[in-house]
C-alpha cells in the first residue's frame, strides 16, 4: 500500500441506492467491550468507511481474555476498540500489556475507550502504555471515532512499513552472504528464490534461467518447489506459459508482473538471465524497491559463479586442447576403483621424442602434433573416458576393456600426423592398469600406469606394457635405493677407488681411472652398474659426478706431492655435458685443487656424443684448450661414432672389455684390431680395459695397443692400497 494516498471515504446514508462495489481489502479491527450495544453502535458508526482502498472488517470480543485468544489467532489485526473496565476494572490495561509483552505484537494499534472518565487519569495511561489514544465513549462522537480509526490506522501501516523494511534490508544482507560465496549454480538458485519470496511475501516456488548470446534456447539454471528437478532442461520443455512470460521479458528488456507470478530480468555481463517466480498478488512499490537491490547481488552472484566456472576449468582443463588435465583426472578416476570389478583399463600414452619436434620444428607444431593426437583419440575412442592431458607430451584415458585393442591402437596411432606443412610419424609408449590394478586414491592409480609406461620406455615396447605388482615391487625397491643413495650421498659415505693404467710397452705407471663405489650396511658394495643409472633417473648423477672430479683432483695432488706425477680418468655422464657451463665449472675446479689440466683426463661415452654433437664438440674444444685430455670410453659399443669421430678433439679411444675377454681364443680380435688401427691413423692413443690373462696383453700388444687396465696387473683399489701399488713399483 503506498503511504501517500491519504483521501478516505465514507458512505453515507444518501448513496444506499447507488450500486455497492464489493470489497476484496479489508483492514481487521476487533471491538473489545463487555457491553454487546457498544458493538453494534461502533460498527454502525464506521459502516461505510473505506482507506487507501479498502474497507473494515470487524471482529468481536467480550473480554480480555478473549480478546487474547483473537489476536493470538488473527495476525493482521490492525487496531483494537479497547474497554478498559470489564472483568476487572484494569482489564483492558491488562490486555495492552499481554499484546506487547507476551504476544511480541507491536504493530497492532490502540484506543483505548472507558465510559467511567477520571478512572485511570489520561496522561498516565498514554505515557506508561504503548497506545494510540484514549477517550472517555462519550467523547468519541461518528466524527472523532472515524478520525481515530484513520490515525490509527495510518500508523499501522507505517509501523508495519519500517518492520518490512527492516526484514528486507536484513533479508538482502543476509542473502548477500549466502550467495555471492556459492559456486554451485543449482544451490545458488535456491537461495535467489528463497530470498525473494520473503521480499515479496510469498512461498519460495519459482526457476532461475539463461540465455546465453548466440543460443536460440533458455535453460534452466535451477529452481524451488516442483520447478528444482528441471535443472539444465530447456524452459520451454518445462512449461510453455512461463517461457512466453520469460521470453516476453528477454525481448522488452524488464521486469513484468501479472495476478500469479512476476517474472525478473537479472543484470549479468555474459548472459541474459531471469529469475520467475510464483507470487499470488502484484508486488507493491516497496517490494519491488527491496527486490531490484537484491537483483544488483543476484547478477553479482552469478557473474562470481561463471568466474568461478572459467577458474575451474582453467584449474581442471588444458589450456591447449581442451580435456581433462592432470589434477581433473586424478579427482575423477577414483570413482572407477571397485573391488572385484575389472570391466574397464587405464591407457597411458606417451610420445616418444616430443622434444625434438618442438625444438626441430618448433613449438607451434608441436601444438598442433597434440591436438591431433587428441583428435584422433576422440575419434577411434568415442566411449572412452576421462581422457585427459596427463603430462606435457603423456595422455590417457579409461575405456572398456571389451572396447579396447592394443594392437588396434597402434596401428591407429602408427598413422603419421600432419601438423602444418609436415607430415611426421610419431611413436608412442603405452603403459596399461587394469580396473583390478586400481589404487584408492587417483595419485596412487596413476603412479602404478606410470610403472608399466616406464617399463615400456626401458624396454622399448612399442605393443605396450600392462602393470603388474611385481612392477610395483621393483619400483619401491629404486624408490629405496635411490632415497638411500642421497642419504649416503649427503653424508659423505661414497668412495673414489683407482684403477692403475699402464703403457703396454713398458708396463710403467701412467695413470688411473677414478671409479665410483658404493658400501652398503653390510660391508658389501652395490655394483655402480646398478646405482649409476639410478643416479641419472633421480638427478643426482651432476652433483655425484663433480663431487668425483673433485676427489680426483685432490687425489692427483696429494700423489704428485708424493713425487708421483700421473694422470687421472674420470668418467663424464651426459646430464653433466648438458649443465650450462660445464667447461668453466670443470676449469674453475681444476684451479680451485690447483691441478695441472694435463693431469686430469675426462672419459666420456659414446652416448655423451651423440645427444648433443654441436654442444658436446664446443665443450670438449674448450676443454682441449685448456689442456685436459679426453678420451671415449666404450668405444664401439655404441652407433654411428665413426661419422663423427674425426671431429671430435680426442686423445684416447678405450676399447671396451666386451671385445677383450674372448681374446685371442674365441674371438679373431676384428673389431679391437680396427679400433687400433682406426686410433693409429687419427693419431689417437688407445687403451683396452678388462685385460686378464697375459694372453690377451700380446695379443693386443702384436695388434699395436698403447695402453691397458685390467685385473691382470691391478684390480681397481682405494687411496691407500694405490699409495702402496706405486711404492712397490
Amino acid at each position: 500500500m503506498s503511504s501517500d494516498q491519504n483521501d478516505f471515504l465514507f458512505f453515507e446514508q444518501d448513496f444506499e441506492d447507488d450500486a455497492v462495489v464489493e470489497q476484496t481489502k479489508f483492514w481487521d479491527i476487533l471491538i473489545v467491550d463487555d457491553e454487546p450495544e457498544i458493538h453494534s453502535v461502533t460498527k454502525l458508526a464506521l459502516s461505510g468507511v473505506e482507506f487507501l482502498g479498502a474497507g473494515l472488517r470487524f471482529h468481536d470480543a467480550y473480554s480480555g481474555a478473549e480478546a487474547i485468544e483473537v489476536l493470538a489467532k488473527n495476525k493482521n489485526i490492525s487496531v483494537i476498540f479497547l474497554d478498559v473496565v470489564m472483568e476487572t476494572d484494569d482489564a483492558g490495561l491488562q490486555v495492552v500489556k499481554r499484546v506487547r509483552d507476551e504476544l511480541n505484537n507491536q504493530h497492532v494499534r490502540i484506543i483505548l475507550r472507558t465510559g467511567q472518565a477520571g478512572i485511570t487519569p489520561e496522561e498516565k495511561v498514554i505515557r506508561e502504555y504503548d497506545i494510540n489514544d484514549y477517550k472517555t465513549k462519550t467523547e468519541l462522537t461518528r466524527s472523532k471515532l472515524v478520525t481515530s480509526l484513520i490515525t490509527a490506522i495510518r500508523s499501522y501501516e507505517q509501523v508495519c512499513q519500517l518492520e518490512y523494511q527492516s526484514d528486507a534490508m536484513n533479508t538482502i544482507v543476509s542473502a548477500s552472504k549466502s550467495i555471492l560465496g556459492l559456486t554451485d549454480v543449482k544451490q545458488l538458485c535456491k537461495e535467489i528464490i528463497k530470498h525473494m519470496s520473503i521480499i515479496l511475501k510469498c512461498s519460495p516456488r519459482g526457476l532461475v534461467c539463461s540465455k546465453l548470446d548466440g543460443d536460440d534456447f533458455i535453460q534452466v539454471l535451477g529452481g524451488c518447489g516442483h520447478y528444482e528437478s528441471y535443472f539444465g532442461k530447456k524452459l520451454i520443455n518445462v512449461d510453455s506459459k512461463v517461457f512466453e512470460q520469460v521470453e516476453s521479458c528477454f525481448g522488452l528488456s524488464k521486469h513484468q508482473h501479472i495476478d500469479s507470478s512476476s517474472t525478473f530480468i537479472l543484470k549479468s555481463k555474459h548472459r541474459k538471465a531471469a529469475l520467475y517466480i510464483e507470487c499470488d498478488h502484484i508486488p507493491l512499490q516497496a517490494q519491488l524497491q527491496f527486490a531490484e537491490i537484491f537483483l544488483t547481488n543476484v547478477s553479482v552472484a552469478l557473474d562470481n559463479i561463471r568466474l568461478f566456472v572459467k577458474l575451474r576449468d582453467a584449474a581442471y582443463k588444458d589450456v591447449l586442447t581442451g580435456i581433462s588435465n592432470r589434477t581433473n583426472f586424478i579427482e575423477r578416476v577414483v570413482s572407477y576403483q571397485k573391488p572385484h570389478v575389472n570391466d574397464h583399463v587405464f591407457v597411458l600414452l606417451d610420445v616418444v621424442n616430443f622434444a625434438d619436434i618442438n625444438n626441430g620444428l618448433g613449438q607451434e607444431v608441436g601444438n598442433k602434433v597434440l591436438i591431433g593426437i587428441v583428435q584422433r583419440l576422440r575419434e577411434n575412442y568415442p566411449t572412452a573416458k576421462l581422457l585427459s592431458r596427463i603430462g606435457a607430451d603423456v595422455f590417457g584415458f579409461i575405456i572398456r576393456q571389451d572396447e579396447f585393442d592394443l594392437k588396434k591402437l597402434n596401428e591407429q596411432l602408427g598413422i603419421s600426423f600432419y601438423a602444418e606443412e609436415h607430415l611426421l610419424p610419431i611413436d608412442f609408449r603405452v603403459g596399461l592398469c587394469q580396473q583390478q590394478d586400481f589404487q584408492s586414491s587417483g595419485i596412487d592409480t596413476l603412479k602404478v600406469a606410470y610403472i608399466a609406461l616406464d617399463q615400456a620406455k626401458k624396454a622399448k615396447h612399442k605393443e605396450g606394457v600392462y602393470y603388474n605388482i611385481d612392477m610395483q615391487d621393483k619400483m619401491a625397491w629404486r624408490i629405496g635405493i635411490i632415497r638411500q643413495l642421497r642419504h649416503d650421498f649427503a653424508r659423505n659415505k661414497l668412495e673414489v677407488w683407482y684403477q692403475p693404467q699402464l703403457a703396454l710397452d713398458d708396463l710403467s705407471l701412467i695413470g688411473c681411472e677414478a671409479l665410483l663405489r658404493w658400501p652398503a650396511s653390510d660391508g658389501v658394495y652395490i655394483s655402480p652398474a646398478v646405482f649409476v643409472p639410478l643416479a641419472e633417473d633421480a638427478g643426482l648423477i651432476v652433483d655425484i659426478g663433480q663431487w668425483v672430479l673433485e676427489q680426483a683432483c685432490q687425489q692427483q695432488k696429494r700423489l704428485e706431492n708424493m713425487g708421483t706425477e700421473i694422470c687421472i680418468a674420470v668418467n663424464v655422464s651426459v646430464p653433466q655435458f648438458k649443465v650450462k657451463g660445464y667447461a668453466q665449472t670443470v676449469k674453475n675446479t681444476l684451479l680451485k685443487y690447483g691441478v695441472k689440466p694435463k693431469n686430469i683426463e675426462l672419459e666420456i661415452t659414446e652416448s655423451v656424443v651423440m645427444d648433443e654433437l654441436e654442444t658436446v664438440i664446443s665443450t670438449l674444444s674448450e676443454l682441449k684448450e685448456l689442456g685436459m685430455e679426453v678420451a671415449i670410453d666404450d668405444f664401439g659399443t655404441g652407433f654411428s661414432s665413426l661419422s663423427y669421430i674425426q671431429s671430435l678433439p680426442l686423445d684416447r679411444l678405450k676399447i671396451d672389455r666386451a671385445f677383450i675377454k674372448d681374446l685371442p681364443n674365441d674371438d679373431t680380435g676384428a673389431i679391437a684390431a680396427l679400433v687400433i688401427s682406426l686410433g693409429a691413423k687419427l693419431g689417437l692413443k688407445t687403451i683396452a680395459e678388462g685385460v686378464e690373462t697375459q694372453e690377451q696383453a700380446q695379443f693386443l700388444k702384436n695388434l699395436g695397443c698403447d695402453e691397458v687396465q685390467g685385473f691382470m696387473y691391478a684390480k681397481p683399489m682405494p687411496e691407500n692400497e694405490l699409495i702402496e701399488f706405486i711404492n712397490k713399483r
